[in-house]
Formats: structure tokens, sequence, C-alpha cells
């Protein structure tokens, strides 16, 4: 069994955050899989479907915060937690009972970090994919002691900015990430994400071209086929290699038509 740091008496509470949007048919497991914590608040920005409701049903507080980007929307979340400490949870994660126990061991040491990057475990097409730049999957830190870092103010692919003297954590124990429901969900959040991702590149000045998005869509097949040995996953890593080359290409694609439109209206 991996050993967790020593605890002391206390343990520190701790507060966890959950966005959504239109999630009624994920949101469920993700809550039910935090209720442990000493409170849970579901950040929504104005789902028309039943994501709210769900969570109300669960006792989890809801606040209602408009979509302006996600670093703004995290920051805004870690406002809303009333406890020191912070766990931030996606809709289409799932806490483990491993994971818990050591958040749980985390929070009762005496000397812990004040932030830590959580592997992920993603499961798509019915497999635990083990490569394609998908594990350990860190994003920003997960959790964390408040004001031990901020969120960047990007629209999509928000980083983070350390106000802490101490070294990043990482944990040892996994959380599930089921990323995609089915294909169909895969498509709308490339289409999504790529449309935010070229307002954040035009947002820079940044000009798009055909070739641009080409040559940018295969550099991301090469690097999660290839380099990150997706081939390895077998057909789920091609699909996933090829989203990638989707997502990159229209990003850029995108990017290009902003650009012309912009200059259209500007003559």
């Amino acid at each position: 069994m991996p050993s967790f740091p020593e605890p002391h008496a206390a343990r520190n509470s701790l507060s966890v955050y959950v966005l959504s949007f239109n999630q009624e048919h994920k949101i469920r497991p993700a809550l039910e899989s935090v209720l442990w914590a000493d409170e849970v608040i579901l950040v929504d920005s104005g789902s028309t479907d039943r994501t709210a409701d769900i969570a109300r049903e669960l006792g989890v507080t809801v606040v209602q915060v408009p979509f302006t980007g996600f670093g703004a929307l995290r920051n805004e979340a870690v406002s809303h937690c009333r406890h020191d400490w912070v766990f931030s949870l996606d809709s289409d994660e799932r806490m483990t009972e491993e994971a818990k126990a050591e958040i749980l061991s985390i929070l009762s040491s005496s000397s812990p970090m004040d932030a830590y990057l959580v592997p992920r475990k993603n499961y798509f097409l019915g497999q635990w994919i083990r490569h394609s730049d998908w594990y350990p999957d860190y994003r920003q830190p997960q959790l964390f002691r408040k004001g031990a870092f901020t969120y960047t103010n990007d629209l999509v692919h928000e980083s983070f900015e350390m106000s802490t003297d101490k070294t990043l954590g990482h944990m040892r124990a996994a959380i599930v990430q089921i990323p995609f429901a089915d294909l169909g969900e895969m498509i709308g959040k490339m289409n999504r994400y790529s449309s935010l991702g070229a307002e954040k590149l035009g947002s820079r000045g940044r000009r798009g071209s055909i070739l641009s998005a080409f040559l940018h869509g295969i550099w991301a097949f090469f690097r999660h086929f290839v380099l990150k040995k997706g081939f390895l996953d077998g057909g789920a890593g091609f699909v996933i290699a090829l989203y990638n080359f989707e997502s990159s290409f229209y990003k850029y694609a995108k990017l290009f038509d902003r650009t012309i439109r912009d200059e259209s209206r500007s003559r």
C-alpha cells in the first residue's frame, strides 16, 4: 500500500467545486463521488436541462456564474468556497476511494504542500487509455489551499500562476475521467473548444491560414499517435489522435475565418 503523509489530530475542512453546463447525463455520479466533503458547490453557467435540479436533490449548493472563459469561471468558483482547502472536480470526473483516502490523509497532515496535481485515468471506447498523452493527464492543481495559486484568465486551456514558495505536490492515487459519453459528444466538444481556442488566439493578435491549420493538425496527430504512443491504445488511440488533428485544424481554420471576416468589416 502507498504511504501517505503523517497525520496529526485535526483534519482541515474541504470544499469541492464542480463546473457544469447542461450536464444532466453525467453530473449525478460526479457529485455523488464527493458528497463526503465538508462542502460541495455546483458552479453552473445557465444550464437549461436538469443539471442544477439534480444537484439540489443531492443537497449540493448551486451557484450561477455566467461563462466568460474557463479561467475566470474557476477563479470565481474558488471565491464561493467557504473552506481553506479546495478540490476542483469537473463534471466528467469521478472521485475514487483511493484518491479520497489520500486527500483525507493530506488534510490531516502537519506539513502538507499547498497545491497538488492529481493523476486522472481516462476511459474511452470501453477502455482505460494508458497512452495518447491521456495518462497521468495532469491539468491544473486540483487539490489546493486557497491563495496558493490563481487561474489565468484564458477562455480555454487555462493555466495557473503559483503564489506560494512550497513545491507543487503530486498525488499518487488517481481519479477517473470519462471525457465523452459517445462520439457525438466528442465532436461537439471539439467544435466548441476549437471556437474558443480560435477566439483566444485572435485576442492575442494571431492570424490564421489554411496551411497553418493543416500543419498544426498533422503535428497534433503525430504527437498523440506516435510520440505519445497512441498506437498502443489501438482503435481508441487512433480516434483520439484524429480528434486532436481536427481540434487543432479547426482552431486555426476558424482563426483564419475570423481574420478574413475582420478584414472585410474594416474595409
